[in-house]
């Protein structure tokens, strides 16, 4: 993808639009808090087939999906990447549904600066004095709540470690976003209709059990999570690197808003230390980047 020179109106509502979805994710989520995280992440899987599949169709690109399908390679890189994004998505829903929405707002800002100490290890990439000092910060800020709770925040690395490799991952994936969402859900629908179907056979099923409110808050599941991820793949192209770094800030911010004022979740010494860390080491990530950027332009 050729990066833009500048950023386009369209880009930019695109993905402001799914930043701000993505936010507001949480309050859908928690009204399914009477789910097993399993069931929920099932039912987002499956239903997020048809709204994927409609718009390949519509975009007229379903042969690059074949070919991707015929692919050995290409086939077992999916199966990376949809079992990342699985793990992404159960921690996600599981720290939302049982009262950690701070931890997941904790573990998607710590994650651009984890993306950064994973190309520096893996890729080789060269880290600039700030970006470290970010990352320390970042590092510490964990080590306060890890103190202070006498426990390892994993609902908060969980989703940072898995949305890093997943990202890693993804860019190695030769197929556009939009087809690559889609091969990961197909490659998933199997396992997610079997679990699905053992939940109804042995009576611990929610769905067409009764309970229409239930019903189609699960099919909605499908809604809440190809929308947000198409509009993001295609906002993506109208806009510049440094855009995209800063917009995604907006969606932590909105979750920790949610866990915060309306979930009214516990915001304790511990983490009035280690939040505005976070928010430090972020600003020094950003301005380090903006500079670097602008320094290569």
């Amino acid at each position: 993808m050729t990066q833009p020179s500048g950023d386009t109106p369209q880009g930019l509502g695109f993905a402001v639009s799914a930043y701000f979805l993505w936010g507001f994710l949480p309050l859908y989520m928690k009204l399914l808090d009477h789910l097993g995280p399993a069931e929920v992440v099932a039912h987002r899987i499956i239903w997020s087939v048809p709204i994927a599949a409609l718009l390949l169709i519509l975009l007229r690109r379903t042969g690059d999906l074949m070919t991707a399908l015929r692919n050995p390679r290409m086939l077992a890189m999916g199966c990376v990447t949809a079992t990342l994004i699985t793990l992404n998505w159960g921690i996600y829903v599981w720290a939302i549904t049982s009262g950690h929405a701070l931890d997941a707002a904790l573990g998607y800002y710590i994650n651009p600066l984890f993306s950064v100490a994973l190309g520096a290890v893996l890729l080789g990439e060269r880290m600039t004095g700030a970006q470290k000092v970010a990352i320390g910060l970042a590092a510490c800020a964990v080590v306060v709540l890890t103190v202070s709770a006498g426990v390892v925040p994993w609902a908060a690395l969980g989703l940072t470690v898995t949305w890093g490799f997943y990202a890693l991952a993804k860019k190695q994936l030769p197929i556009g976003p939009n087809q690559g969402f889609l091969l990961e859900v197909l490659i998933l629908l199997v396992p997610a209709l079997a679990y699905v179907g053992w939940l109804a056979s042995t009576g611990q099923g929610q769905f067409l059990v009764g309970d229409f409110g239930t019903d189609w808050l699960l099919l909605g599941c499908g809604a809440v999570t190809a929308i947000p991820l198409i509009l993001y793949a295609n906002g993506a192209k109208g806009l510049r690197l440094t855009t995209i770094a800063i917009l995604q800030y907006i969606a932590p911010t909105m979750i920790f808003l949610c866990a915060v004022v309306v979930f009214k979740e516990p915001f304790g010494q511990a983490r009035m230390i280690a939040f505005p860390m976070i928010w430090a080491a972020l600003v020094i990530y950003s301005v380090s980047m903006v500079r670097q950027m602008r320094a290569t332009a």
